[in-house]
C-alpha cells in the first residue's frame, strides 16, 4: 500500500532532520518537533505519519548526541542554552514560520525560546512539557518516591542517564501507561543525557516570561498517568500563561507512544485547526 507521504532523512551541520511531507498538502504552517531528555527525532515518526496523513508537512529533529545527530560537546555538558541555539537555529531556517511542537525538555525549550527570542510564532504546543516555574518542585517529589538511588546517582554524576538505567525503569517513568513500545525497544532507542538542564530550569537561573507576555496560541498537554511531571503542575502553568490545557486520560509521560497516540494527534491537529493555522 502507497502512503500518502515522502519521507526524508538529512544530517546537515550535524543536526538530525527527518521530513514527511504530505503528497497533498492541506496546510502550508510546518510542524516543528522537538524531542526530550533521551530521546531523538525518531520519537515523533508515529505522530508525523499521521499528521502528514492530515495534510501537515512535519519536521523533526535531533540535538547533538541525540538520535542520529553526532555529538558535538559531551552531552553531560550540555545545557539548555547549549540546546536552544539549535532550535532556534531551526525555526529560523524553516519557512514558512512553523508551529513549535515540543515534549517534556523540548516544552521547555519552548519556554526558553519565548523568553530569549520572543513570541514570533504562529502557535506553540507543549506535550507533557515541565512546568513554568521550578521543575524541581514540581518533579523531584514523583523522581524520589520512584527511583530514590536513580536521583543520588543523577546528582553525584552530573548525568541523567541513571533514571533509565534499565528498561523496566524506563518504561516506569515514560511509558508507565498502555504503551506502543516494550521496555526493551524504548531503553534500546534513548541515549544519554545531562543533568544540568534539569537543574536549570530551576531559580535562579530560570524565570519565564512575565504573565501575558505570550499572544500567540498556545496548548499544554498533559498525560492523567505522567510519572515525571504532574497535571496540577502542568494546569497551573497553563494558567500561568493563559493557555489552553488538555489532560490525555490515562496516558504516560510519553503521549505520543501511548496506544490512545492518535487520539492525542487529533486532539492537536483539531486544536491548530480550530487557531485557523493553515
Amino acid at each position: 500500500m502507497t502512503t500518502p507521504y515522502t519521507i526524508t532523512r538529512t544530517l546537515e551541520r550535524g543536526i538530525e532532520r527527518i521530513t514527511y511531507t504530505p503528497h497533498e498538502r492541506r496546510y502550508e504552517t510546518p510542524i516543528l518537533m522537538q524531542h526530550g531528555m533521551w530521546h531523538g527525532a525518531w520519537c515523533w515518526q508515529g505522530w508525523q505519519a499521521l499528521f502528514a496523513a492530515w495534510g501537515w508537512q512535519t519536521i523533526s529533529i535531533s540535538l547533538p548526541g541525540h538520535g542520529g545527530s553526532p555529538v558535538q560537546r559531551p552531552v553531560r555538558w550540555c545545557t539548555l542554552d547549549y540546546y536552544l541555539r539549535f532550535l532556534r537555529a531551526e525555526i529560523e531556517q524553516t519557512q514558512p514560520a512553523p508551529v513549535v511542537m515540543g515534549h517534556s525538555m523540548g516544552g521547555a525549550l519552548i519556554q526558553w525560546y519565548l523568553k530569549h527570542a520572543g513570541d514570533n510564532l504562529p502557535a506553540y504546543v507543549l506535550v507533557a512539557p515541565w512546568v513554568a516555574h521550578n521543575a524541581f518542585a514540581d518533579g523531584l517529589p514523583l523522581f524520589l518516591k520512584l527511583d530514590l538511588p536513580g536521583v543520588l546517582l543523577c546528582f553525584l554524576t552530573l548525568d541523567a542517564t541513571p533514571y533509565i538505567r534499565t528498561p523496566e525503569r524506563a518504561a516506569r517513568m515514560l511509558n508507565a501507561g498502555e504503551s506502543i513500545l516494550s521496555p526493551q525497544e524504548l531503553h534500546e532507542k534513548l541515549g544519554p543525557e545531562s543533568a544540568l538542564v534539569m537543574i536549570q530550569h530551576n531559580t535562579p537561573f530560570w524565570q519565564p516570561v512575565a504573565r501575558g507576555a505570550v499572544r500567540s496560541p498556545m496548548l499544554w498537554l498533559a498525560g492523567e498517568r505522567d510519572a515525571v511531571v504532574s497535571v496540577e503542575g502542568l494546569r497551573n502553568s497553563a494558567g500561568y500563561y493563559g493557555k489552553d490545557f488538555v489532560v490525555i486520560p490515562g496516558a504516560a509521560h510519553n503521549l505520543m507512544h501511548q496506544r490512545n497516540q492518535a487520539e492525542t494527534a487529533q486532539t492537536i491537529h483539531d486544536w491548530l485547526v480550530a487557531q485557523g493555522i493553515g
